[in-house]
C-alpha cells in the first residue's frame, strides 16, 4: 500500500483502465459465448436492461455527459457499480457450473477470471480513491436482490444467467468508458480533447 501511494495518479489510472478493458472484454466474449447457444424464445422472454439492480444508480449516458461530470465523481460512479457486482458475480460463479451450455466450463473459468479481475480493479481503484479525495471515497449501496437461485429449469437457468451477464457487461463498459475519461484528463490539460 506504501508503494503505491507513491505511483502518480496517471500510472494508476492507467493500471485501472488496463483492468477494466480487461473485465469488459471478458465480459463481451462470455455473452458471444452465451448468445451461440441462446434459444431465440430466451431473447423475447429476457428481462431488459432497466430491471438490473444498478439501474438505479443515475449514471451518464454518453461521453459527452460523462466529460460533464467531476474527476471524483466519475470514480465515485466506477465504484460503486464495481461493488454492486460483489455479490451477483459470485452467484454467476456458482451457477455457472450446473448451467445447461455445451460450453459450461469454459463459461465456468470465463466467470471466475472476471471474479478475479474485478477484485483486482476494485482494489486499484480503492488506492485511487485515496488519492483523489473524499468525494471519490463515497460509494453508493446498490444491493443486489435477485438471491442465489437462478432458476430450477434450463431455461430459466439459461435467461437469468444471460441477463444478470449482460448487465455486468452494460456496467463493465460504463466503468471502463469513466475510467478511459479519468485517464485522458489526468494526460492532458485541456479536458475537452477527451
Amino acid at each position: 500500500m506504501a508503494a503505491c501511494s507513491a505511483i502518480p495518479i496517471g500510472d494508476l489510472l492507467d493500471r485501472a483502465s488496463q483492468h477494466s478493458d480487461k473485465l469488459h472484454s471478458l465480459s463481451t466474449m462470455l455473452s458471444q459465448e452465451l448468445d451461440s447457444h441462446f434459444p431465440p424464445i430466451g431473447r423475447v422472454i429476457m428481462p431488459r436492461p432497466a430491471m438490473c439492480h444498478t439501474s438505479a444508480l443515475p449514471t451518464p449516458n454518453d461521453k459527452e455527459q460523462a466529460l460533464r461530470v467531476s474527476e471524483s465523481d466519475l470514480l465515485s460512479l466506477a465504484r460503486s457499480l464495481l461493488q454492486a457486482w460483489a455479490d451477483p458475480l459470485l452467484v454467476l460463479s456458482t451457477s455457472a457450473n450446473t448451467l445447461p451450455h455445451p460450453g459450461q466450463s469454459r463459461i465456468s473459468n470465463k466467470i471466475q477470471e472476471l471474479r478475479e479481475q474485478s477484485k483486482s480493479l476494485g482494489a486499484g481503484l480503492d488506492i485511487l480513491s485515496g488519492k483523489m479525495g473524499p468525494d471519490a471515497r463515497t460509494v453508493s449501496a446498490l444491493p443486489y436482490g435477485g438471491g442465489n437461485d437462478l432458476g430450477q429449469d434450463k431455461m430459466s437457468k439459461l435467461i437469468n444467467f444471460n441477463f444478470l451477464l449482460s448487465c455486468f457487461r452494460r456496467d463493465s463498459h460504463k466503468i471502463d468508458s469513466f475510467l478511459k475519461v479519468l485517464r485522458c484528463r489526468a494526460a492532458t490539460t485541456d479536458p475537452q480533447l477527451c
